[in-house]
């Protein structure tokens, strides 16, 4: 699908785009979630408020012109939504973005703002991308693959990069996982300059899409989609993005969405970080102890989505 060498490309490509986000240690905290030397990756200081910024702006950047004249079409859940109306802005064409009625009001009011058309369809993230790819066909416009489209899984992998590049010494990282494909462009890169690096995914207990995925060793659709998260739900990935993920996915921890929300409100009572509950999945995997790691472990946690549900 995709690999080192198209990450390296599109760095220099999509950095107009986006921002070197900081790293930030988490000390002198009030209620510390680990033992370890904790790093996070605030991915949600991006422009679009997520890391969805990168792979959507790489995307663009890689369509021809001629392309994209009947517009952009995606589904999300809301955050590629977000990144794919602001490639669109860029682009001056229209966006028309499908998402589920699970989605929040806050990023339906923002992808308003970005002069998206926004049609809500379904329940979960799949029902919405039928209707993306049944309007994308008739109305022969560009389609944005939140997760399974190999400049859009490039473009996430430099998020990669940049870890490495701020955090050398890092030895473990923690990545949220809805389809897939951030933890599968982070393996491509971390794994090809410094292979001894732990990634570990977490996915909602109502969404565990890529862990049934491994339990059965090939992809599979999940029977049913439960989690109020509609920026990591899921119900099936794409087997490109599994083959990738599957080659540096230590494990994958499940986490509820209470945990979830839980974590969001540390982050903003610890840090004053308004993160979305995806950008708080790290966080909830660490604080319900179920990822444990030793003193002086150094662990980057991604903050890969902002938001207001923690406030």
């Amino acid at each position: 699908m995709i690999t080192l060498d198209d990450i390296q490309l599109a760095a220099p490509r999509i950095a107009p785009f986006i921002r070197h986000t900081p790293m930030l240690q988490a000390s002198s905290l009030r209620h510390p979630v680990t033992a370890a030397d904790l790093w996070l990756k605030l991915e949600c200081l991006q422009p679009t408020g997520s890391f969805k910024v990168r792979g959507a702006s790489n995307r663009l950047l890689t369509t021809p012109v001629e392309a994209l004249r009947n517009g952009i079409v995606t589904a999300s859940g809301g955050n590629h939504g977000l990144a794919t109306a602001r490639a669109a802005s860029v682009a001056g064409v229209t966006a028309n973005i499908f998402v589920p009625r699970s989605i929040t009001e806050a990023k339906l009011a923002r992808l308003a703002s970005w002069g998206a058309e926004v049609q809500v369809v379904g329940e979960v993230w799949d029902q919405a991308n039928e209707q993306a790819l049944l309007f994308a066909a008739e109305h022969q416009a560009a389609y944005f693959h939140p997760f399974a489209d190999p400049a859009v899984v490039a473009g996430q992998g430099t998020l990669g990069l940049e870890i490495l590049a701020q955090l050398p010494d890092v030895e473990v990282i923690l990545v949220a996982i809805g389809g897939g494909g951030l933890v599968a462009g982070i393996v491509t890169a971390i794994k090809a300059l410094k292979p001894s690096v732990r990634i570990i995914g977490i996915e909602p207990q109502g969404s565990p899409t890529l862990h049934a995925s491994l339990a059965a060793q090939q992809v599979v659709r999940l029977p049913s989609v439960t989690t109020r998260v509609a920026t990591m739900a899921c119900g099936r990935t794409e087997e490109r993005v599994f083959e990738l993920a599957r080659q540096g996915l230590e494990e994958i921890v499940l986490v509820s969405d209470d945990e979830l929300l839980q974590a969001a409100q540390w982050l903003w009572f610890e840090l004053g970080l308004a993160a979305d509950l995806s950008g708080a999945a790290a966080i909830a995997a660490l604080r319900s102890g179920k990822l444990q790691f030793a003193a002086g472990t150094q662990v980057c946690a991604l903050v890969c989505g902002a938001g207001a549900e923690g406030l």
